[in-house]
């Protein structure tokens, strides 16, 4: 710079107030200007930083609106797997329950023919029968054996006993028969003639199964064995 000129624009500054005042404005307006336009640029990056901070929140959005989606589309499919698994749980416990129902009836049937039922039981409901279909009324003959010829100890000895035309007829009943019961009760009735000094006319054994040994026996020793029931 000239100077001359500087010189001359420091005095102006000293003397000149008006002028002073007009350089003092155009200094701080420029430095304002300056000043804006660092904002401007920080405002344009502070712009760019949002722009991208709400893109990046659009697609975490985004992809958790489509996890939502999913998410609600495979509960609901559970849902309705869940119903339909528990339809199918009642159908197969109503299965079952239909089963378990048929497997007691055909067990109640085979235990009423092959004695899977109470010996007892069994024994009941036979004598019933003969008391109505044959008419014949029996008792049970309960004594005790202190000789042990019956079991080969001393015990009590039990035999069914019906009274038909004057005729005792002694009566065994069970669910299956074997050789070995045939010879026991051939024994009760030796030990019910010894002890009550009547002989039976008759020996009767009711079962719905006699194996065929039973029915060896049965004939050497003169038992009727009756498996029609």
């Amino acid at each position: 710079m000239d100077v001359k000129l500087k010189k001359r624009i420091l005095k102006l500054l000293k003397e000149d107030e008006e002028f002073r005042y007009a350089v003092a404005g155009l200094i701080g307006l420029e430095e304002i200007l300056k000043r804006l336009d660092r904002h401007e640029s920080e405002l344009v990056r502070l712009r760019e930083d949002m722009n991208k901070g709400f893109e990046r929140h659009d697609k975490i959005l985004e992809k958790h609106s489509r996890e939502l989606v999913k998410l609600r589309e495979d509960f609901n499919k559970l849902r309705e797997d869940t119903n339909r698994l528990r339809e199918d749980m009642n159908r197969l416990r109503e299965d079952m329950n239909k089963g378990f129902q048929l497997i007691e009836r055909r067990i109640s049937a085979l235990g009423a023919r092959w004695g899977i039922m109470s010996e007892e039981a069994f024994r009941n409901g036979l004598k019933g029968l003969l008391e109505k279909e044959l008419g014949l009324k029996v008792e049970r003959w309960i004594h005790y054996d202190s000789e042990g010829l019956v079991y080969g100890y001393p015990s009590q000895v039990e035999v069914d006993v019906a009274i038909h035309d004057d005729k005792i007829i002694l009566i065994e009943v069970s669910s299956h028969i074997k050789a070995s019961d045939v010879y026991e009760f051939k024994r009760k009735a030796e030990f019910y003639e010894k002890s009550t000094g009547q002989k039976p006319s008759r020996l009767l054994m009711v079962t719905p199964y006699a194996e065929k040994q039973a029915f060896d026996a049965s004939k050497h020793l003169g038992i009727e064995i009756y498996t029609k029931v």
